[in-house]
């Protein structure tokens, strides 16, 4: 009576080895649900970056204020006629050497 039992306890064992241990097991299943979020992560912050660019390509076409906005503060344009002032920062203590 005692081998049949020890028999099917080992090949319990050789069965349960690969779901463990090979692959597709669950060490392999767990790398790669992690390797999974990593990515989902990396979707979503270009997924954001997407929808902002798709934003500002609206509003480019849809008027020239978004235009005019983005040659102002980007490009430091002015209007003809108008007079560009820029004021300098005060040079710190911490800064001068």
């Amino acid at each position: 009576m005692r081998w049949p039992a020890l028999i099917f306890f080992l090949l319990l064992c050789a069965l349960q080895y690969p779901l463990w241990f090979g692959h597709g097991g669950w060490q392999h299943v767990r790398k790669a649900e992690h390797e999974l979020t990593v990515l989902q992560e990396a979707n979503d912050k270009i997924a954001l970056r997407n929808a902002e660019m798709a934003a500002e390509v609206k509003d480019l076409k849809s008027g020239y204020d978004a235009i005019e906005d983005k040659a102002r503060f980007e490009l430091g344009l002015v209007k003809p006629g108008e007079v560009f002032v820029q004021i300098p920062e005060p040079i710190s203590a911490d800064k001068t050497h």
